[in-house]
């Protein structure tokens, strides 16, 4: 039987970054690579029903154990992409068995040190005593999501191979292109056929999350007047790119920025900025738990877009606000039962829960905006999208613990 080890070493290899400029779904050929291995290995684990669709989800039923048939069907899922924010390509995974403290300095890259003296590294010592995962310095790990991955596919061996644990019909679902917020858009959630459903996604043991942040995405369209330099005073030149370091810089930095802000307070991020003299443009996400206070958000960058055409009433400064994801708490509130199990699960496996907002989204804020309710669940994993993430193999073990009692909680 494969472990779980072998399964995560396997899955991180396989360069699967997603990429938010394609119009391709899966945007990025390379995520077909482990979407058909795993096709495969869940046709090897004896799951019924295997089959990728034309839009790279694959989908899988584990039977339900005889005389649990009339049990609500449960789903669960992890993504196959990568974060584009860091290389992904040619990822080494290191293993630090049994880890005991020390300061691990990543070998391709000697600048890139998890020291448990820092304080926002000091989680590794969470770790000791376990088999710690990294990469090697130059590429993320890319335990978000394939520690997801791993906990499911080793989770669903077990329960095909042991008749005796009690559980419903069990659908499994590896999807693409979570990490640019594309991860569920052809998902046919009536052909899942599950009633309720949990994404593998999440981070430290024992998190859990009902409550993900509430998303829009905004353009900012600045057209200014170009002129040549030389004789730009006497032809009224308006610098596109100017106005774009003036918009950056009537941003509210010190309570709606990203790295000033925690918990439950939402932000205003500028991602990227590209243009010239005459024109440039610049978009934005906007963040918060709350949607109230996410649409204000959105009226103060419009205020601010406002401001600046009217001090340069020549050019044209254009703010369009599109939506992206609610936060699945505002319909996971009405069905606590679902949330229940998973706290109880928890317990019943010996992991302590607790309930985390996610400051960001999940393919389950999106699921559950559409009708299926779906938290989030750890995996054990840190640091995610950059150099120096990890995860221990014993912390991905209990999310395997978490997912087997779960299954046999919807039993009861």
């Amino acid at each position: 039987m494969t472990t779980l080890r072998e399964r995560f070493l396997r899955y991180v290899k396989i360069y699967t970054t997603s990429d938010p400029h394609s119009k391709s779904y899966p945007s990025t050929e390379r995520q077909w690579d482990l979407l058909k291995l795993l096709q495969s290995e869940l046709t090897s684990i004896g799951a019924s029903d295997v089959e990728i669709t034309a839009h790279g989800y694959v989908l899988a039923t584990i039977p339900a154990t005889p005389g649990y048939e009339h049990v609500p069907v449960v789903a669960f899922l992890a993504h196959v992409d990568t974060a584009p924010d860091f290389n992904g390509d040619g990822v080494k995974p290191i293993i630090h068995a049994n880890y005991d403290g020390r300061v691990i300095v990543l070998p391709d890259d000697p600048r890139q040190v998890i020291d448990p003296h820092n304080p926002m590294y000091a989680n590794i010592l969470t770790a000791l005593g376990k088999d710690v995962i990294t990469a090697s310095g130059t590429t993320l790990l890319g335990a978000d999501d394939k520690a997801g991955i791993a906990i499911i596919m080793t989770a669903a061996q077990q329960l095909l191979s042991d008749t005796s644990i009690p559980h419903g019909k069990i659908r499994i679902c590896f999807n693409p292109d979570e990490e640019v917020g594309h991860g569920v858009d052809h998902l046919d959630i009536a052909y899942l056929g599950a009633s309720a459903a949990y994404t593998f996604d999440g981070g430290a043991v024992g998190e859990v999350s009902w409550e993900t942040f509430s998303a829009d995405g905004a353009v900012v369209e600045i057209t200014g007047v170009s002129t040549h330099p030389g004789t730009a005073h006497d032809y009224g030149m308006v610098n596109a790119v100017h106005l774009a370091g003036k918009l950056l810089g009537m941003l509210p930095r010190e309570f709606a920025a990203p790295e000033s802000t925690t918990g439950r307070v939402g932000f205003i991020h500028p991602t990227n900025i590209e243009g010239n003299t005459a024109a440039a443009t610049v978009r934005f996400i906007l963040r918060d738990h709350d949607n109230e206070k996410l649409a204000a958000k959105g009226r103060a960058l419009q205020l601010i877009c406002e401001a600046l055409q009217a001090s340069y009433p020549t050019s044209s400064v254009r703010c369009t606000i599109s939506s992206s994801y609610r936060n699945m708490g505002y319909w996971l509130r009405d069905r606590p039962e679902i949330m229940d199990k998973l706290r109880a699960a928890c317990a019943d496996a010996g992991v302590v829960s607790y309930d985390e907002p996610v400051r960001g989204g999940t393919d389950g804020s999106r699921l559950t905006e559409r009708g299926l309710p779906t938290p989030n669940v750890f995996t054990g994993g840190h640091n995610a999208h950059g150099p120096l993430e990890w995860v221990a193999v014993q912390d991905m073990q209990r999310g395997v613990d978490v997912m087997i009692a779960l299954a046999k909680r919807w039993a009861m």
